[in-house]
């Protein structure tokens, strides 16, 4: 959803009338996971994907006719299936596609209020009914301090909200069965909640070309991207126009000021003793996914000797990327960028950095 964020609100305000497709249910191996979302205009405009692009020419019709009816659809493609198949899904999954026109002024105004706190920065969830003893397509959205729509009865309205939050807590998206007033341990009644956190952040110190090259392709991963060093004539809008922001200041400092969650990827590309080792010793103390450091080998020797002077312990040493990068063969900058960007991947979800021509089994990876 947070990629079709500018279609939306393009075709809110003309007034087009869209339907949302939503992949609810994944089983086996599929291109997308659950949440994965492709919007369709009654004048045939398409944005986003549900399958990356084996069944989407089918959805594209579904969609087409929900506009037309005005009723949600709920449709299932997988390889057994010969409907899915001749629509092209042929990676061996099964997927359950929930197809939602948002076409009453008042499934609208609710979309349009996701839309807004999503795009505010706020955490909310989605909460649809999918199937069972509700009306299917049913939306409720859930945010820490308020709600709003319903999902048709008020004992499912307060089970899922109570639900809701607490996926949200965990930035966690699934299926929830309930009886038809809410009961819990019951399948009457399927809820699909997505939940959408503000994006992780990515803090790049070091204002080089190589930092530019990485906040680009960490804009691109959908990561909030904080680039700074302490020189004013580098740390400069002009050069790091994809960043969300660039901050003048000594890394540490900054470091120590702002927020890191156990989402935020740092990535020290300083070089200089001066900066590195009270950085780097300040980024082992907070709860941050990835801690990459760029430099040669014997670079790395001496970093680590000075932190360990500084009192870093080894199991601390132990969380540095260094140097960073997965083995590509990257001369540029750019090219350099695609090699942190893959270790940073490869470190959140679990792959092996090997080529998957070498490998058997699954080819995506659930963390």
């Amino acid at each position: 959803m947070r990629e079709l964020l500018s279609e939306l609100r393009d075709w809110d305000a003309a007034g087009t009338p869209f339907a949302l497709a939503t992949v609810v249910a994944v089983r086996g191996s599929a291109p997308r996971a659950p949440g994965a979302v492709m919007a369709v205009t009654a004048t045939g405009q398409v944005a986003g994907s549900v399958s990356g692009g084996c069944v989407e020419s089918d959805v594209y019709e579904v969609a087409t006719e929900a506009i037309g009816t005005g009723l949600p659809q709920l449709r299932t493609y997988g390889i057994s299936d010969d409907e899915a198949f001749g629509a092209g899904l042929t990676c061996g999954g099964t997927i359950d596609v929930l197809v939602r026109p948002y076409t009453a002024p008042a499934d609208r105004a609710l979309l349009r209020d996701l839309v807004a706190t999503i795009g505010a920065g706020k955490p909310v969830a989605l909460a649809t009914t999918v199937s069972g003893a509700a009306p299917t397509g049913a939306g409720r959205v859930v945010l820490a301090d308020r709600v709003g729509g319903s999902l048709g009865d008020e004992g499912l309205d307060a089970a899922v909200t109570d639900d809701a939050r607490g996926l949200l807590a965990q930035g966690a998206t699934g299926s929830i069965g309930y009886g038809p007033h809410g009961e819990r341990r019951m399948q009457d009644v399927t809820v699909f909640v997505q939940t959408y956190a503000p994006a992780p952040r990515m803090l790049v110190f070091g204002a080089i070309d190589h930092a530019a090259a990485t906040a680009r392709i960490g804009s691109f991963l959908g990561y909030r991207v904080t680039v700074c060093d302490a020189r004013p004539a580098f740390a400069t809008r002009e050069r790091f126009p994809t960043a969300d922001e660039v901050v003048c200041a000594w890394p540490h400092t900054y470091l120590e000021s702002t927020e890191v969650d156990a989402r935020t990827v740092v990535c020290v590309l300083t070089h200089d003793p001066k900066f590195d080792v009270p950085l780097l010793a300040a980024a082992l103390r907070t709860p941050a996914a990835f801690i990459g450091v760029m430099g040669s080998r014997r670079t790395h020797a001496d970093r680590t000797a000075r932190l360990r002077e500084a009192g870093v312990d080894e199991a601390a040493l132990a969380r540095l990327a260094s140097p960073v990068g997965l083995d590509l063969g990257a001369r540029t900058p750019e090219e350099t960028a695609v090699s942190i960007a893959a270790e940073i991947i490869q470190h959140r979800w679990g792959g092996t950095g090997r080529p998957l021509a070498e490998l058997t089994g699954t080819i995506h990876h659930t963390g």
